[in-house]
């Protein structure tokens, strides 16, 4: 397969999508105002998710030939959408969206990939040979814990101009590289469709940003890329095959552990908006939003190459 026009027609789609979307926020007021929390100083449109979603979903369609992936990512993305615009249209006039629906469609979404027969199924053990196999039950609650969390994690980092797109491009293409070398060509083609929706992206959304993704684009990101990495290295991974994934994901993982901590240490809830992320903490240690964002770009890139190390480690043995 011409891998090539797979991210060439998600990148494409959403280059003519967004100035549409764009368009249309702006006319209606679908707009994120600056507030005491947010960096930026004018009104954005919320409306890049949508343009997201048409490119990948698009994209999908015509290219994978696995139909279970596919609607496993259009069907679970679409109600991420869906309430990530409702949320977002909260925003936009200044309201807070109740915290509670999201969490139970996230749930729900969650459970989406497991209804569809992609599930972590256990962990290979050190000895050659044997495997610790989950029992339903089991199954399930990784499985949903792990689409749920990077729901909320690519969510989290979106606080900057340009980070949850890049991180996402970067990600994906790491993904990809895994899909290849395991010969996996339906979760391939989801990596590229991806890559080429957030590259395109970037090119509206990097500082200073004329468009945000919002909820609706983060969310469906965070789920995409791990209804991707469960389909892959995570169906049936080793505990060093464990890492490929945390690797590809590293920078949403890890800047979600530490604001947990921030929040904890400071008695704040954990679903609690804040300035504790990591993005915030360089802008406020006297980095630009440039600079920040290409510091967590190279984080993300160093994670994606020990990743495909470990990759090439794990075949040669």
């Amino acid at each position: 397969m011409a891998y090539f026009l797979i991210p060439a027609l998600s990148f494409a789609l959403v280059m003519l999508a967004v100035p549409i979307v764009r368009a249309i926020a702006l006319r209606i007021g679908f707009v994120d105002r600056p507030n005491g929390r947010k960096i930026h100083r004018l009104p954005v449109p919320l409306s890049g998710g949508l343009a997201i979603y048409i490119g990948v979903i698009a994209s999908c369609a015509i290219f994978m030939q696995e139909k279970s992936l596919f609607w496993t990512i259009a069907g679970g993305g679409a109600l991420l959408v869906l309430i990530g615009l409702a949320d977002d249209a909260f925003k936009s006039s200044g309201r807070d969206f109740p915290v509670w629906p999201r969490l139970v469609l996230y749930t729900l979404v969650a459970y989406i990939p497991y209804a569809g027969g992609i599930v972590i199924q256990g962990i290979s053990a050190p000895t050659a040979g044997s495997m610790i196999l989950f029992n339903d039950g089991w199954s399930l609650f990784f499985s949903m814990l792990w689409v749920f969390a990077l729901i909320n994690m690519m969510n989290f980092i979106d606080g900057v101009d340009g980070l949850a797109s890049g991180i996402g491009a970067i990600s994906s293409l790491t993904l990809f590289v895994a899909a290849l070398l395991g010969g996996q060509g339906s979760t391939a083609i989801a990596s590229l469709s991806i890559a080429g929706a957030c590259i395109a992206f970037l090119a509206y959304n990097f500082y200073p940003a004329r468009i945000f993704m919002g909820d609706a684009g983060a969310t469906f990101l965070g789920y995409t890329l791990a209804v991707i990495a469960m389909d892959g290295t995570l169906k049936s991974a080793t505990f060093l095959s464990l890492l490929v994934p945390l690797l590809a994901l590293g920078v949403p993982i890890l800047d979600t552990a530490i604001v947990f901590v921030r929040r904890i240490l400071k008695g704040k809830g954990l679903h609690r908006a804040d300035n504790l992320h990591t993005h915030h903490s360089l802008m406020k240690w006297g980095l630009s939003q440039v600079q920040t964002v290409s510091f967590l770009y190279l984080i993300a890139a160093v994670f994606a190459l020990l990743s495909v190390v470990l990759l090439l480690l794990l075949r040669s043995r």
